[in-house]
């Protein structure tokens, strides 16, 4: 008698923003703890999703927590993701002696990055990758990936996962590039160059990548499409399923956190002075990467929603996203030790707070009546995803 088919299609989806990543590796760690409480110490994310998708820091936490060891296991489990953060985000992004201040503008920083070069060389970024992942390519994760990046001389977003590269020679390079491509931020990291072969034809093909969250910040959407191109190509795993039905797809987005909206300083009169240079740097913030970063997040997480409730079926869909970030907090690139521990603290306590989405009409999130906190979230989600896994794997 063959296996169970796969009754619904599993998703983990990562939003991009830099250091604030320490945000959803919180709940990260806390549902892959519940997932133990069920199935053993040994449990690790990667064994309970038919598709991880991350954007930028969340491509990085993505290729850690899919990526194989000898052991076929995965690099890193979901705790460990913070502890290496908390180790690795101060030689990702080097902070200058001053003390890090948001509505100053660093000279040894912003300045130069607006002239020439970037704020950071992305050097460290790349040695990190080239000791954890240095010859594995993009179709040998343990688990189906995506990763967005964007590429600037085609003037179109680069959508890399695992699915395609097994078909297609040109989108299987080494995961460390499409990961340094989907994070090099615009001022932050420089653009990231590489080309990919073809041994069978002898071509090849270039690319030349920024940051993901240009085109897709909140991953979400991209990962749904990719589960529907995997079911139409009749991958053994969904060929009973039907790609339309949002009863049979189960997904977690978690988000990095956006600033609260009545804190933010921005309006119409100030910012048509700026010209140019006001929408890259002002008050140490880039308005434009900021711009980019939220609407992005945010239409992706209402089209969601919507859909799943059109189809009776919003349990299927969990966001967990903090909406009141503010002063240092907001940056995605300050490393200090207070502003990281403070991120762990506010993924911590996020936790804890109700189920919410964002309105559109006001920008606010709103409390999700009767779901509970996103630690009850997540704990039922939990259980949805190891009753998943124990269909496929009965007889």
């Amino acid at each position: 008698m063959a296996k169970a088919q796969a009754k619904m299609a599993t998703i983990l989806s990562i939003d991009g923003g830099g250091v604030r990543g320490l945000i959803p590796a919180q709940a990260l760690g806390f549902l892959e703890a519940k997932l133990q409480e069920l199935d053993g110490a040994e449990a690790r994310i990667v064994d309970y999703f038919d598709l991880i998708a991350g954007t930028s820091t969340g491509g990085l936490v993505t290729a850690m927590i899919s990526s194989p060891k000898p052991n076929k296991r995965p690099l890193f489990s979901a705790k460990e993701v913070t502890d290496f953060y908390l180790r690795s985000l101060p030689e990702i992004f080097p902070q200058p002696t001053l003390v890090y201040d948001l509505n100053r503008w660093n000279l040894f920083g912003g300045a130069t990055c607006l002239f020439y070069g970037c704020k950071y060389s992305g050097q460290y970024l790349g040695q990190i990758f080239n000791e954890m992942i240095p010859n594995l390519r993009l179709s040998e994760t343990i688990t189906n990936v995506l990763l967005p990046t964007f590429d600037i001389k085609l003037q179109q977003p680069i959508i890399f996962s695992t699915f395609e590269a097994k078909e297609n020679a040109f989108k299987n390079p080494f995961l460390k590039d499409v990961c340094i491509g989907t994070s090099a931020a615009p001022t932050f990291f420089p653009p990231h160059y590489f080309t990919t072969h073809d041994q069978s034809s002898g071509r090849s093909r270039s690319f030349h990548l920024i940051d993901g969250g240009i085109a897709a910040n909140n991953p979400t959407l991209l990962a749904i499409n990719q589960i529907k191109k995997m079911r139409l190509k009749e991958n053994p795993g969904f060929k009973n399923t039907r790609p339309q039905d949002y009863g049979e797809i189960l997904v977690l987005s978690l988000g990095t956190g956006q600033e609260d909206s009545q804190s933010i300083n921005y309006n119409a009169k100030e910012a048509a002075q700026w010209g140019g240079l006001g929408w890259i740097q002002n008050k140490g913030r880039a308005p434009i990467i900021d711009v980019f970063m939220n609407a992005s997040a945010d239409m992706v997480d209402i089209y969601m929603a919507n859909m799943f409730q059109s189809g009776f079926h919003k349990g299927n869909y969990l966001r967990i996203q903090e909406a009141n970030l503010s002063g240092v907090g907001v940056s995605v690139d300050c490393s200090c030790k207070e502003n990281l521990e403070n991120l762990v603290n506010i993924g911590k306590k996020l936790l804890d707070k109700p189920v919410s989405r964002v309105d559109l009409e006001t920008g606010k999130f709103e409390e999700v009546q009767n779901e509970g906190t996103n630690k009850d979230a997540l704990t039922r989600f939990a259980k949805l995803l190891w009753e998943e896994k124990r269909k496929r794997s009965s007889l």
